[in-house]
C-alpha cells in the first residue's frame, strides 16, 4: 500500500543557504518586554506619575542598554482610558516577564496594575504605590 521514499527530496528549506544571525528566545522576550514597558511608560508620562515613569524607564534602560526616549505628546484620552490602556499594558509587561523569569520587571508590572486599578475604583491613596 505505501512504498517509502527511496530517493533524497529536491525539496529543501528557503533559509538553507541563508547565514543571518538569529536571535534567541530570551532576546525576542527582552525586546518585547522593553516595548510593552516603553508603551507604559509613554502613557504613565501621559498621566503625570513621574515616580513610576522613572522606574520604568530605569527598567525600560537596563533591558535596552539605552535610556528610553521620552516625550509629552498627549493623545487627548481621559484620565480613565488612560488608566485602563496602563493597566492593559502593564498586564502584558507581567506576562512577558514572568515567561523570562525577570523579577524586578516582573514586581513592576504588578504594582502598576495595582496602581491603574485602584485609580480606576477610584481610591486615590493606593494609586502613588510605586514598585520597589
Amino acid at each position: 500500500m505505501y512504498e517509502p521514499i527511496r530517493t533524497k527530496s529536491v525539496h529543501r528549506m528557503a533559509d538553507d543557504d541563508q547565514t543571518y544571525p538569529h536571535r534567541s528566545r530570551e532576546e525576542e522576550l527582552d525586546i518585547q518586554l522593553a516595548g510593552h514597558l516603553a508603551a507604559l511608560l509613554a502613557v504613565t508620562d501621559e498621566l503625570g506619575d513621574t515616580e513610576a515613569g522613572a522606574l520604568i524607564a530605569r527598567q525600560v534602560a537596563r533591558l535596552r542598554g539605552a535610556p528610553p526616549a521620552r516625550h509629552a505628546g498627549l493623545s487627548g484620552s481621559t484620565a480613565q482610558d488612560l488608566h485602563r490602556k496602563a493597566h492593559a499594558l502593564a498586564g502584558r509587561a507581567l506576562v512577558v516577564a514572568a515567561s523570562r523569569a525577570d523579577t524586578a520587571a516582573a514586581i513592576l508590572a504588578a504594582g502598576r496594575m495595582d496602581a491603574h486599578t485602584a485609580a480606576l475604583a477610584g481610591e486615590p491613596t493606593l494609586a502613588a504605590v510605586a514598585a520597589p
